[in-house]
């Protein structure tokens, strides 16, 4: 978060595990957007702190008739999102800090009054994509009349604001080969209903005149364009992590039919991708894909007999009760 006024960021994202068995519990259809996944959704709300990812307790969505047959209150993914925003206590993981920077990432699908509402009323900042019916007023629009009139669309706001002008802005990525990612943006001071006030940023690829237009919102309005755009770019690291739980750590590889079963699965993964990330004894930190600490954790193992063998043989008198051991383990079986 080098550049950035903020020093922590929390990402919000979910992601679909599908079913595993035919008829498992809480098992419900999600579009995906290439298509229909039958199976669990889960809510993740990760930390990063210093370029180190850490995950929270992951967030089960129950569908309506798991809620009625378990006698649960139903709710929706918004409401999960509120409950959980105003209960996170960040003391508990990093300790005392100063809550203006903390700034809350999440995409259209957490856009979302209640949710923005809960972020302010702990003094964090939000940094949110937003949908293109959101309602938004100008600075002008919001002194010169009511509260309750001239509200429009975010299209359609920042189409009445044309007269914008485009900036060019550069944006390095983690790449090695150190290329920059270009865009042209226009920006504004403006109020989103129900919230308040923020700045909008409205951006696009510049080689891609004709692409998707992208409507950001961040709360803080001390930071420029340029580092809302940046700062946009850390959610990236969430839907790293839902990749390398998936393909490394067996997220999905779970054949079992009830419910409980699946939230053990899911939290056993998450503290293996923890423990995984402490570097443990034998694991070079310089291995810094999931997969090569798997593999040289996966060595240390395997060789935690031989170096038992090592050591028993080289003591005075080890190599008489190494034998001793092999003639007990010869008659035990």
């Amino acid at each position: 978060m080098q550049g950035l006024p903020w020093k922590i960021a929390i990402i919000v994202d979910s992601t679909l595990q599908r079913r595993a068995s035919l008829h498992p519990d809480n098992a419900k259809t999600f579009n995906h957007g290439n298509g229909f996944v039958i199976g669990h959704q889960w809510t993740n709300i990760v930390l990063v702190l210093n370029d180190m990812l850490m995950p929270l307790r992951p967030l089960p969505f129950y569908s309506q008739q798991y809620c009625r047959e378990h006698q649960l209150e139903y709710q929706t993914e918004q409401n999960l999102g509120v409950a959980d925003s105003e209960q996170l206590n960040l003391d508990d993981y990093i300790g005392s800090h100063d809550p203006r920077e903390v700034i809350v990432l999440a995409d259209t699908g957490y856009d979302n009054k209640q949710i923005e509402t809960a972020i302010i009323n702990k003094r964090w900042h939000f940094l949110m994509a937003l949908k293109k019916t959101r309602s938004v007023k100008s600075e002008a629009l919001y002194l010169a009349t009511p509260t309750s009139r001239q509200w429009c669309s975010v299209f359609t706001f920042l189409r009445n604001h044309r007269r914008l002008k485009w900036q060019t802005i550069r944006v390095p990525t983690n790449g090695a080969k150190r290329k920059r990612m270009v865009f042209r943006t226009r920006d504004t001071i403006g109020y989103l209903r129900y919230v308040g006030q923020v700045q909008f940023v409205c951006s696009q690829y510049r080689n891609r005149p004709a692409g998707r237009r992208k409507s950001l919102a961040c709360s803080d309005l001390r930071v420029t364009a340029r580092q809302i755009l940046i700062g946009y770019r850390l959610r990236w690291a969430v839907e790293l992590f839902h990749k390398k739980i998936k393909q490394h750590l067996g997220f999905e590889d779970v054949a079992t039919s009830g419910f409980d079963s699946v939230m053990s699965h899911v939290y056993g993964v998450y503290c293996a991708y923890i423990l995984l990330h402490l570097s443990p004894p034998g694991v070079s930190v310089e291995a810094k894909s999931l997969g090569d600490k798997q593999r040289q954790l996966q060595r240390v193992l395997e060789n935690q007999g031989q170096r038992r063998i090592i050591q028993k043989l080289t003591q005075i008198g080890g190599v008489e009760r190494y034998k001793d051991e092999l003639r007990q383990a010869l008659a035990d079986a």
